[in-house]
């Protein structure tokens, strides 16, 4: 079975974070941590498309 996978990306550093995501996986409101800048910010994935999401100030 060939499932199609790929690391996500760390939109602050731009490194590989330790998340692996697949054609079918589908996260809301995922707290994705970066091991190296060490910063979580929140995404959306769904069908290999990763969506930053803005957090109001409070």
């Amino acid at each position: 079975m060939d499932t199609k996978t790929q690391w996500i990306y760390c939109s602050i550093c731009g490194n590989k974070s330790r998340t692996r995501i697949r054609k079918d996986t589908e996260l809301k409101n995922f707290p994705l941590f970066c091991p190296k800048c060490k910063q979580e910010t929140l995404v959306e994935v769904t069908h290999l498309q990763v969506t930053v999401i803005k957090e109001p100030d409070r």
